[in-house]
Order: structure tokens, then sequence, then C-alpha cells
């Protein structure tokens, strides 16, 4: 297991605060939703500031912007409250739970494809690598659950979710919505070990589709290095601040929570 010391002291000085107070955790969590679904949706174009993204959270449409703009805020949201259920089902990770997730990413704005594999082929834009022919998609979502189920338990929880989230990425089974669904299922399984999720940042765009060219090699997972350390590096940062949050508002202090 790739060691990740920094973050793990974070985990545990988290673990000394919990339970955290209803209140508390319910601003956390409002907070945490804006800003995921936000950078989630603007690595992708969507032109929605974060200021935006709130109110159409709250049911205000924003004027001269597009139908499918607000509908991927929308279903953002809701995509994240699955997972919110699947993390307290505990189930393992399976093909229906990734179709649904789809199918909810892609929910009134291309409800033909949602939750489908796509039977056709595709180009990522800028990339230089191109996805597997659509009649390899199924067999490679088969081994990806595979991979899951037998080896994917040997690495750290922050190794295994960066790969998870790539291998994704890379099978590409979907017409629309793959990077959306792939961050969705990296934070589905931080979530799952106990950690806090990770927002990656519209900021980090580039060294993130960087990491992804790196990540492919022959039409299988290459060198994961990038993108691993690109989310450990957010990740550290997201617990760094929450940690610092709340041991300012409840005074706890403790040998686990030394910086």
């Amino acid at each position: 297991m790739t060691p990740f010391p920094r973050i793990d002291q974070l985990k545990a000085c988290l673990d000394a605060h919990r339970p955290l107070p209803a209140a508390t955790l319910a601003s956390l969590r409002e907070d945490l939703m804006l800003r995921w679904t936000y950078h989630s949706n603007a690595i992708e174009g969507n032109t929605l500031t974060l200021n935006e993204t709130k109110v159409v959270l709250e049911g205000i449409t924003i004027g001269g912007k597009s139908l499918r703009e607000h509908f991927e805020v929308i279903n953002h949201r809701d995509a994240i409250l699955y997972v919110e259920d699947l993390v307290r089902g505990q189930e393992a990770l399976s093909e229906w739970q990734i179709r649904n997730l789809h199918q909810l990413v892609l929910k009134n704005i291309d409800n033909g494809q949602a939750g489908r594999y796509r039977t056709v082929e595709v180009k990522i834009a800028g990339a230089r690598h191109d996805p597997p022919p659509h009649y390899r998609v199924a067999e490679q979502m088969a081994d990806f659950l595979d991979w899951h189920q037998h080896t994917a338990g040997s690495l750290h929880p922050v190794a295994r979710a960066a790969a998870v989230h790539t291998r994704l990425v890379l099978i590409h089974p979907f017409i629309d919505g793959n990077g959306r669904t792939a961050r969705l299922l990296l934070n589905l399984e931080l979530l799952k070990s106990g950690y806090w999720p990770v927002v990656l940042p519209v900021e980090a765009r580039l060294r993130y589709y960087e990491a992804l060219d790196v990540a492919w090699d022959n039409d299988q997972p290459g060198d994961l290095t990038p993108m691993t350390a690109l989310i450990a590096d957010y990740l550290e940062q997201e617990l760094d601040k929450l940690v610092a949050f709340l041991t300012g508002i409840r005074g706890i202090h403790n040998d686990r929570c030394n910086h």
C-alpha cells in the first residue's frame, strides 16, 4: 500500500472530531456539494459561476444560461445524493451502480444515452489517445469490476480512488458524462473508506488532462503516479482546511491533530 502519511494523519484528526454536530455537518455538506458540483461541471465546460451554481441549487433559473447547464447542476447534486446512499449501503461496486450514477448525470440532457454504454466510437478532444472501440466496452467494464473486486483492495484508499477514476475515464464507456461519473466514483471510494471527498478544481484542468494522458498505455492503465499525486495534493488541502476549521470551532487538540 503506497503510504500517504500526511493524509492519514489528517484523517485520524478528522476521526477525532467525529461525530460532528448536526448543524456543522450540514453546513460542511452544503459547501462541499456546491464546490464539487461547480468544479466538476466547470472542468467539462459548464459556464455557470460558483455563485450562479449556488443559486441554481436553490431552485432559481439564471437568465442567459442554457437549460443543459441548469440540468448539469441539478443532476450532479442528485448524483451526489445517490453516492451518499451507496456509502450508507456499503455494497460492493457494481455495473448497476455505475449505470445508475451515469443515468443521473445525463437525466433530462440525453435520456436516450443515460445509463447506457456507447455503441459508437468516440474521440476525446485534445487527448493523445482514443478510447477503446465500442464493442470492447462491455468486456473492459467487466474486467474493471473484476479488478475492483479482487485486486483494488490491496491499494491505499487514495491510490485505489485514483485508479478507479482513471480506469473508468480511459474506458470511456458512455457517449457523454464520463468525467463527471468518474469523479463521483472517485469520491465514492474515498467516502467508503472514511475519507473526506476531494474537489478537483477547474484551475487544475490542464494538470488533470495531462495526468490522464500519462495514464494511457496501449489500451491499458499505465502510469497512475501523476493522477494519484494530483488527487492526493487536493485531498490533503481539503483535509487541512477542514481540520483547521473543526479544531478552531471545537478546540480539540491531541497528538493526531498536530500539524
